[in-house]
């Protein structure tokens, strides 16, 4: 991982380092004559001049000044009845074809759907042109040298498309039908450093095209183990190319035996229905947990008040 962009263990990461650690160890006793290993440190990577140690506390000081800024997002995010996912995955994998094709199949469904892009890159605003294209707001993120977008990053880019959702009003329905607020961040194409920088995403979205081997999952495992989903896209190509559909789920479940898998074609179609089931089951299931959690806000806060009254009458009582 690298360093100086700040990825570590930390965020989603941390439920698999066992896991990965073993692999790890597996991994370098099996190829410890023809292979070197330079992450299997403590803090999983090497750097010239830094011990593992310094390493960890750099890593930590900067995730935890991004985490704070992610809790915020979320927050913000939550405020505005907006889910956020996060896409992450290599250079070409389709996201941007893919976004492109789920705005147009969410708006045949009815307007009950308001969406709005951030897109990140290094440089260019292609991408985000080609999502205002199809009449969907989306700001551009260029980071430079950057690998990765961060929370900041995407706390000053909502900021920018507030006024989007705030036109609609902040209630939740539109005419008869459930509003539905969705914030796709299409992140710098990258399958290492992305994995654990939090943005306030309600779910990260593997994308991960047959072109690119079957083997992804396990090349790149923290990338696949922060997912929610993996989505294997361009499968209309699955005649041209040799990519075993099985064998990759295989193994993206070694290292998230909980990540859900969507096989789909963003030029045909094909698997696009479910794909959009997915995003509606994921919205209305952060929606009913908003309004638990606020119905118990709610709850809270009438005891309170019931407790303080009571108090009062006890004083009053008393004279």
């Amino acid at each position: 991982m690298c360093v100086v962009c700040g990825c570590s263990e930390g965020g989603a990461g941390h439920a698999h380092h066992a896991m990965l650690g073993q692999q790890a160890d597996a991994a370098a006793a099996e190829t410890a004559r023809d292979t070197l290993h330079f992450g299997t440190g403590v803090a999983r990577v090497s750097v010239p001049g830094l011990s593992q140690e310094r390493a960890i506390r750099l890593e930590r000081d900067i995730l935890g000044a991004n985490d704070r800024v992610a809790q915020q997002n979320r927050a913000h995010f939550r405020a505005h009845g907006v889910s956020a996912l996060n896409l992450v995955s290599s250079p070409g994998s389709g996201k941007t074809t893919l976004l492109c094709a789920t705005i147009e199949a969410l708006r045949q469904q009815g307007p009950q759907w308001e969406v709005a892009v951030i897109e990140g890159d290094q440089q260019t605003s292609f991408d985000a042109e080609r999502i205002r294209a199809t009449g969907v707001p989306a700001i551009q993120v260029n980071t430079g040298k950057g690998c990765h977008l961060d929370a900041p990053m995407v706390a000053e880019a909502f900021a920018r498309l507030h006024a989007h959702f705030h036109h609609h009003g902040d209630g939740h329905e539109h005419g008869h039908a459930a509003v539905r607020r969705l914030l796709f961040i299409e992140n710098v194409g990258n399958l290492v450093c992305p994995a654990m920088w939090d943005l306030g995403e309600t779910a990260k979205v593997a994308v991960l095209s047959v072109t690119e081997g079957d083997d992804k999952p396990l090349k790149y495992p923290d990338m696949f183990a922060a997912a929610r989903l993996m989505i294997i896209n361009k499968v209309d190509l699955l005649p041209h190319v040799r990519f075993d559909v099985n064998r990759c789920i295989e193994m993206a479940r070694r290292v998230n035996p909980t990540i859900e898998v969507i096989a789909l074609s963003a030029t045909s179609g094909e698997g696009m229905p479910v794909w959009q089931d997915w995003l509606a089951r994921v919205v209305d299931s952060e929606h009913r947990q908003a309004s638990e959690a606020d119905a118990e806000a709610l709850r809270a806060r009438i005891s309170r008040l019931e407790a303080e009254l009571a108090q009062a009458r006890a004083a009053l009582a008393e004279r």
